[in-house]
């Protein structure tokens, strides 16, 4: 370990001691990063919403081991991603995770091709003598992948595909990516299979980053039947924002997300792709749950931290949408499990987190040196006193026509979509569906005017070109999503929308 990172860790000790003192914890997570640092296993899902695990509340759902490490560890329930600037959400909220930066500062309006200046999580851990190894989907670009990571397998560089003909592709041994083979077993069992080999052949005494990225519950939720058979459609519950259609337009509803079910959302059609969203997060938990017994098998789970979080959330039915190309809960808020030597055991924690604080989060939890570009904070701190607050609000953009805050229980919702300004305002203790907008009761007025000025300050902060009191925010919109792509890329979209709905025993004419 560098001189630097000892002498930053010394400090960071002695400035834990009193609260470790106070609350009588022998062993910070960070003293123990100092003494031996800790494997790491990062897992991260692909469109899983917040609250789609059983042991956060979700009697309906099957999922056994995520189930664990929640009573094993700490879990942070209101954690969010920050938005993003087109509509495969995805690649910005990964460039943001792995690089710890805000949505303004990596580009934007990508995130595919990540700038290579930035100093990556994998990148920064290597740094710090990790063997650094992935499995599953990366979306920011080769270039940004072979910068941070000396092996891996099983790897899938798109955005989505049939999850029974992914194409991947190998790293080599001269740190070269192989050709692309189709493979037509399970996507979750193939990533999850690659990380095990990993785990069991693993004979160094070095620690190890091991991230597993995969593809579900990313549609089209083809998987074994047997998991579907788990689940009664006719016992599935509904949503209580369940809609036929969104309210208005948000700017972005002709998109391939919301291709996935007919208009009007139907109570029934929706049921079905509540029960394939829930089939596909269940098999994953399955292979999620080998990952961990390759750990224990190999004597390495007592020194291995365990993460699990998502890219972004997902409607699947709510408020009338079935994407996630907007600033609803649903589709910005995720799950965010931390378990692992030093980590406090069935703990939950409120703060507002961005999923940038992940990356110094784990920076602190091992002793590896913080890049200077790092916009998120860290949470070690958190896990040893819990009353600690790092943030008082979150902002959220989507394009050009929308933007939110929250603070507090209260977010507000901002609208331009083709020159027209519209909001909502929803207190989301005693409303957590976002289902009564009290954007123009009179009552609220002094809320909403103390927000949105709020809004604008951490807009500018975070170096948002948008002026929410000019009539255009000051800026061009951003162009529809199916305006952007090639009619033949929307072509196959179409027929992979089209797949997932007979899947569901529903067709495009419906």
């Amino acid at each position: 370990m560098s001189t630097r990172v000892t002498l930053r860790l010394k400090t960071l000790k002695k400035l834990l001691i009193i609260p470790l003192f106070i609350l009588g914890c022998a062993n910070s997570p960070t003293e123990k990063a100092q003494e031996n640092p800790p494997n790491i296993l990062f897992i991260l899902a692909d469109d899983q919403r917040y609250d789609v695990i059983k042991a956060l509340g979700n009697k309906q759902i099957i999922t056994p081991n995520l189930d664990a490490l929640i009573s094993n560890g700490t879990t942070f329930l209101n954690t969010y991603i920050m938005g993003a600037m087109n509509g495969a959400v995805c690649a910005p909220s990964r460039a943001m995770l792995i690089t710890g930066r805000s949505l303004f500062e990596i580009n934007p309006y990508a995130g595919d091709q990540l700038d290579m200046p930035d100093t990556l999580l994998a990148e920064a851990l290597a740094m710090n003598g990790y063997n650094t190894f992935h499995s599953g989907k990366w979306h920011n670009g080769e270039k940004a992948f072979l910068k941070g990571f000396d092996q891996g397998s099983k790897l899938f560089f798109g955005g989505m595909s049939d999850h029974y003909q992914v194409p991947t592709r190998e790293l080599t041994k001269t740190h070269q990516l192989s050709e692309i083979k189709i493979d037509s077993t399970h996507s979750s069992v193939l990533f999850s299979t690659a990380a095990e080999k990993f785990i069991r052949g693993y004979n160094k005494t070095a620690p190890f980053f091991l991230q597993v990225s995969f593809t579900a519950p990313h549609d089209p939720r083809n998987m074994p039947q047997e998991y579907i058979e788990q689940y009664d459609t006719d016992k599935i519950d509904l949503p209580p924002n369940f809609a036929p259609m969104h309210a208005f337009d948000n700017g972005e509803l002709d998109i391939r997300d919301e291709w996935l079910a007919g208009y009007p959302r139907t109570p029934d059609e929706i049921k079905a792709n509540i029960v394939a969203y829930y089939a596909m997060i269940t098999h994953m938990d399955e292979q999620i749950g080998k990952i961990i017994s390759a750990l224990d098998e190999k004597g390495l789970r007592d020194n291995t931290l365990i993460v699990f979080s998502s890219d972004n959330g997902l409607a699947v039915g709510q408020h009338g949408l079935m994407g996630k190309q907007n600033l609803y809960e649903h589709s910005i808020k995720v799950p965010l499990i931390f378990q692992g030597p030093g980590i406090p055991k069935g703990k939950t924690d409120r703060q507002l987190v961005y999923t940038t604080d992940l990356f110094p989060t784990l920076c602190d939890l091992t002793g590896t040196n913080k890049p200077g570009s790092l916009d998120g904070i860290s949470l070690v701190n958190t896990f040893i006193n819990s009353k600690r607050k790092e943030r008082s609000s979150l902002v959220f953009a989507y394009k050009n026509n929308q933007r939110a805050i929250r603070k507090g229980e209260y977010k507000l919702i901002e609208y331009l979509v083709n020159g027209q300004k519209t909001g909502q305002l929803f207190h989301l203790k005693s409303d957590p569906w976002e289902m009564k907008n009290l954007y123009q009761l009179k009552a609220f007025q002094e809320k909403k005017k103390a927000l949105q000025k709020e809004l604008q300050k951490q807009l500018t902060q975070f170096n948002d070109p948008v002026k929410l009191s000019l009539e255009d925010w000051g800026v061009k919109p951003i162009p529809s999503w199916i305006d952007k792509v090639s009619p033949s890329t929307i072509e196959t979209l179409r027929k992979l929308a089209m797949k997932d709905r007979k899947l569901r025993g529903y067709h495009a004419s419906e």
